[in-house]
């Protein structure tokens, strides 16, 4: 089972730093990956990185504000978002992927098989 945690409301321009972390599996061992839904749209990649904190990615929205990372001792990976616009507004999901991650290759939701229940974030003008 994977949690998310961290979201809430903020002013643009702000940052969150949400968590994700796993209570029956561990998480070092797996691809994990940052997805976003926002109201109204479809589901879109927002990061991932790849086992022992190697390699990361990021969709061309969050590139230069978010940064992924992992503490495997804590079981948890992270994502920090910075300067944080509206409309980044959007339930956030972490998932474990069957994949790797590398900059070079598009985060594909069809290969994380295992999705945390998300943590709004919203973003006010």
């Amino acid at each position: 089972q994977l949690v998310e945690s961290g979201g809430g409301l903020v002013q643009a321009g702000g940052s969150l730093n949400l968590s994700c972390t796993a209570s029956t599996f561990t998480l070092g061992r797996y691809t994990i990956g940052w997805f976003r839904q926002a109201q109204g749209k479809e589901r879109e990649a927002v990061s991932c990185i790849g086992t022992s904190g190697g390699r990361t990615n990021f969709a061309d929205s969050g590139k230069g504000r978010f940064g992924v990372s992992r503490d495997d001792a804590k079981n948890t990976v992270y994502l920090k978002m910075n300067m944080l616009r509206p409309e980044d507004t959007a339930v956030y999901y972490c998932a474990r992927g069957s994949t790797f991650c590398d900059d070079s290759v598009d985060i594909r939701a069809n290969q994380y098989l295992y999705w945390g229940q998300g943590t709004q974030v919203t973003v006010s003008a």
